[in-house]
């Protein structure tokens, strides 16, 4: 009976090998297997490329030329004490405005006006000595021309006039300089514009040698902003500058796209330097802006966009439609027959918004702007609809479209 079992045992093993050797070698000559699902979708080729597509247009296009900028006061001063002296009051607050001739600061002005009240009565002095002079040079002249004296005594007594107005002459000008020492001890503002941090405070003993001085002031309105570009943007510069004024636009330091920046303030170009910088290959420039609401503020670095013309009737296209390869610059044109043709053209202008063509594309035509990686010349596109534009959240919870 055992042996029995064991047979039955060795030949279901044997049957079961068997079949499964059958199967396997069985399988792959079967004309009517169909193919694991997916396997023509991976080797076939696809029928046509999704892409997206942009239709240049026919526009004014202004070129702006890009530069890194410094604001500057367009005038700036240190008020620093002309004399020596306590500081008696200061009559002004750090962040004020002022005007041309607004009293900032007054030193003890005691000294120097005792030194002005000297100098007047040594003035009367001298001229009451010149008046009797003058009365005895007329005496001795009178005398002289009768010989009741002689002429030596009536030219000594015209020398005695001379030298005594020659004394009150001298007298004047010491009250003249007594007079401005004191003048001194008030101290207005020279120019107009806004103080900054106040240096010393009433009660200290300034001194016209002090280097810090009391406080600046600096003119807000209008400012200027220095900046440089590359010397090959000389040409486009004095070009721009022979045709008018120049119009340049000031925008703030960020990490956002230059088209997406809003200006701080609009102005014109004043000053074009009068050469090269050789170290660094550029040339410096200058630009004033009125800053009405103070949105440039003297040392803060800016983005300065000068524009250099207006490209009128220009074709232009998205700059990402334009590739690059070893004949130069080309574009994919998509027509009718939703085919993808490589079409070499000529860039007159390309910045991060927009692209001017010379020559190879006309207005009305599709370019592709996305998927031209995938494509060659002839090659089958399907045109997928442009992606709905992103919201960019805004403090409070809302948000907004881009531009």
């Amino acid at each position: 009976m055992r042996r029995l079992i064991l047979l039955l045992i060795v030949l279901a093993a044997a049957g079961g090998g068997g079949g499964y050797w059958w199967l396997h070698q069985r399988a792959p000559s079967d004309s009517t297997a169909s193919p694991a699902p997916g396997a023509r979708r991976r080797f076939a080729p696809p029928d046509s490329i999704p892409v997206l597509l942009a239709t240049a247009e026919k526009k004014d296009v202004p070129i702006w030329l890009d530069g890194l900028g410094t604001v500057q006061a367009s005038a700036s001063v240190v008020v620093r004490p002309m004399v020596d002296g306590p500081l008696v009051e200061v009559r002004f607050r750090e962040g004020q405005d002022v005007a041309v001739g607004d009293v900032l600061a007054r030193i003890d002005s005691r000294t120097y006006q005792a030194a002005l009240d000297q100098a007047l009565a040594r003035k009367q002095l001298n001229e009451a000595t010149l008046a009797n002079a003058r009365l005895d040079a007329a005496r001795y002249a009178k005398l002289a021309a009768t010989a009741y004296t002689s002429a030596q005594q009536a030219d000594t007594a015209r020398t005695q006039v001379a030298q005594l107005e020659a004394q009150v002459a001298s007298d004047q000008a010491q009250i003249d300089n007594a007079r401005t020492l004191l003048s001194y001890t008030t101290i207005t503002a020279p120019i107009a514009g806004r103080v900054g941090i106040r240096a010393v405070d009433a009660g200290n003993i300034v001194r016209a040698s002090d280097p810090n001085g009391l406080v600046t002031i600096a003119t807000l309105r209008p400012i200027n902003v220095q900046f440089t570009l590359p010397q090959q943007a000389l040409e486009a510069v004095q070009a721009a500058m022979a045709a008018g004024e120049v119009e340049v636009v000031a925008l703030p330091q960020a990490n956002a796209p230059v088209s997406e920046r809003a200006a701080l303030d609009r102005g014109r170009l004043t000053v074009l330097d009068n050469q090269v910088d050789p170290a660094t290959g550029t040339i410096r420039m200058k630009a004033s802006f009125a800053n009405e609401q103070l949105q440039l503020w003297p040392g803060a670095f800016v983005t300065v966009r000068l524009r250099a013309r207006i490209w009128h009737d220009a074709t232009t296209v998205p700059p990402v439609a334009v590739q690059r390869g070893p004949r130069g610059a080309f574009v994919f044109v998509v027509g009718d027959d939703l085919k993808a043709a490589r079409r070499p053209v000529a860039v007159g202008h390309e910045d991060l918004t927009v692209a001017v063509i010379g020559e190879g594309v006309q207005p009305g035509e599709r370019v592709v702007v996305d998927g031209a990686s995938r494509l060659s010349d002839g090659t089958k596109v399907t045109i997928t609809p442009p992606p709905p534009p992103v919201t960019r959240p805004l403090a409070g919870g809302r948000a907004r479209a881009p531009g």
